[in-house]
């Protein structure tokens, strides 16, 4: 089967790739992209904050988060409608007191339209003597005002200037930076490292994370915790979420689309 050239437009062959190019240039139809690593959180990462747990929970659904998260989300929500309420307070105040505003607004618009009516009606004389001579000062101040406004200008950019900063004793440097030991997770049982493309579960009575290949072969035959001894049931054993690693052969759908207009004929 014949392809498209790259400025082909006689042939009769559209590809799949020249109707995604054209569909996204168009700005109709739907569009779908599968997620990159860059965009998927971590499985040690808390699901509200985004960042690695240091006092990790999680929830029966395998979901997990940092307890400060949870308790600085709950605070939060609590000073949002501490917050709305008194808004709420200052609201009902200012409509009862535009309330009274309001019963006595006719009255006062009567008033100052009379009074406006009766300032129109008085003028004050003029003394066609002094006029001249009042706009002659007042042109003189006004000049006079510019001229010292112009070297205060002029005095306070000249202050405001600064020296060159190229000197040898002011140059940044450059330091190394120290590298930390990068952490990794392992399997509480069989000291697998863990991440996004290993299934995990979390073990209810003791809190420790295995992989899912260690819950079915080694767990799930006796239903022990195999870090306490503690008997286990199907509910003690929480799968964990995870966000996989943008490959198609991870296992988890991470396709995001974004819905357009159609174009209609």
């Amino acid at each position: 089967m014949t392809r498209h050239g790259k400025n082909c437009t006689a042939g009769a062959v559209y590809t799949y790739h020249e109707k995604r190019k054209d569909t996204a240039a168009s700005g109709y139809g739907t569009q779908s992209i599968r997620l990159g690593k860059d965009a998927i959180k971590d499985f040690d990462c808390c699901c509200l904050s985004l960042q690695p747990c240091r006092d990790p929970v999680v929830t029966p659904d395998g979901y997990l988060y940092e307890k400060q998260a949870i308790l600085e989300y709950i605070l939060h929500q609590k000073t949002e409608i501490a917050k709305k309420m008194k808004t709420y307070e200052k609201q009902k105040k200012a409509q009862k007191s535009s309330m009274q505003v309001e019963s006595k607004s006719e009255e006062r618009q009567r008033v100052e339209r009379f009074k406006s009516s009766e300032n129109s009606i008085v003028s004050k004389p003029i003394n066609p003597f002094t006029s001249g001579q009042n706009k002659d000062g007042e042109t003189r101040r006004s000049q006079s005002s510019s001229g010292e406004a112009s070297t205060a200008a002029s005095a306070a950019t000249s202050s405001q200037s600064l020296p060159s900063f190229w000197i040898p004793s002011l140059t940044p440097e450059a330091k190394p930076t120290l590298i930390k030991k990068p952490e990794r997770y392992v399997c509480a049982v069989t000291r697998d490292v863990l991440g996004n493309s290993v299934p995990c579960s979390v073990l209810r009575p003791s809190g420790s994370v295995v992989t899912q290949e260690c819950v079915e072969k080694l767990i799930k035959k006796d239903l022990t915790d195999p870090v306490t001894g503690d008997k286990l049931t199907d509910k003690d054993i929480i799968p964990l979420q995870r966000g996989g690693t943008g490959f198609a052969a991870s296992g988890v759908d991470l396709s995001a689309k974004e819905a357009r207009p159609v174009m209609q004929v």
